[in-house]
């Protein structure tokens, strides 16, 4: 039994689903940027990317569901040319469409359309913004992206996005640059937005404050400087057993480019499939239901450590 599926035991909490509101859908690991804190590892040389066949298959999955919210994630989802056509055809399916960014690219002419059809469809626009330091985010992202990600967020506000009233939602997501615990949701929140409002002019419409997984090119990087054991027995002593009940793979299903289909993408990123046994979205008759079993690993203490990870 591993250290999280006992912490479960001890606090006498069974983690199963409730309703499954949510599509996620990661479109590949092709990605412009090589983050420390990736968990799934993803960059320039990744060649994981999803299908036009496969994304024609699972806009017809997504029309036979109800689904509140569908989140495109990758990768850099920008560089599959499937993107269009997805955001085209699953914006009827879903109250809620997320595209998840690294913003750099979404400041390149190349992609003026992509933009233009994000508004058209005022779908969400959720952006890896780490820090509000330059020094930090660069360390984390690489060199020159905190200017880009600056110079993205004033044209996406210039469109409307993160303006209130305009119906464009713009979200930041912050993660530690280092292995230690995020800072408090609210206190980011509201720092965040005085620093980019007073310093750049900048808006935003909600800051998320997230710890970092230890998978992937994170969980290397924690290994190689020797903070792997110290970063987890953090994230066990940080567990809430008030943040199990929001977990998201309680009420997602994520599906990979080939169309299988994990519990969320975390999951997906160590290969741990929904159920237990790999399953293609071709092959999936209903909805997981409430009570459905929910596969867990030590990862998961990311996502109950503090306020959690909903």
């Amino acid at each position: 039994m591993d250290r999280f599926k006992t912490v479960l035991t001890e606090n006498n909490i069974e983690l199963t689903r409730a309703e499954t509101l949510v599509l996620q859908i990661n479109v590949g690991l092709e990605c412009n940027l090589a983050c420390r804190h990736c968990h799934l590892s993803a960059g320039p040389t990744r060649k994981e990317r999803m299908s036009r066949q496969t994304a024609e298959q699972l806009v017809a999955f997504a029309s036979k569901f109800s689904f509140h919210t569908i989140d495109i994630t990758g990768g850099a989802p920008e560089l599959n040319p499937n993107l269009p056509f997805l955001i085209e055809n699953l914006a009827p399916y879903a109250k809620n469409l997320i595209l998840r960014s690294n913003a750099t690219l979404l400041g390149e002419e190349t992609y003026s359309d992509l933009v233009e059809l994000c508004r058209k469809h005022q779908v969400v626009i959720t952006i890896s913004f780490p820090a509000i330091s330059e020094i930090q985010a660069d360390s984390q992202r690489g060199t020159g992206v905190f200017d880009q990600s600056l110079s993205v967020l004033k044209k996406l506000n210039d469109l409307g996005y993160g303006r209130e009233g305009t119906g464009l939602e713009l979200n930041l997501v912050s993660n530690p640059t280092g292995a230690f615990m995020p800072s408090d949701q609210k206190q980011l929140e509201k720092r965040f937005k005085e620093v980019l409002q007073n310093k750049w002019g900048l808006e935003c419409s909600n800051v998320f404050s997230f710890a970092n997984v230890p998978l992937g090119r994170f969980k290397e990087w924690l290994e190689k400087s020797g903070n792997f054991a110290a970063y987890m027995d953090k994230l066990i002593k940080a567990f809430n057993p008030c943040a199990v009940s929001g977990a998201m793979c309680r009420s997602i299903i994520s599906v990979d480019w080939d169309g299988y289909l994990y519990d969320c993408d975390f999951n997906l990123a160590i290969r741990l499939p929904l159920g237990g046994e790999p399953l293609h979205f071709s092959e999936l008759q209903e909805l997981p239901g409430p009570g459905s079993s929910i596969a867990v690993s030590d990862h998961c203490f990311a996502c109950t450590a503090g306020s959690g990870f909903t």
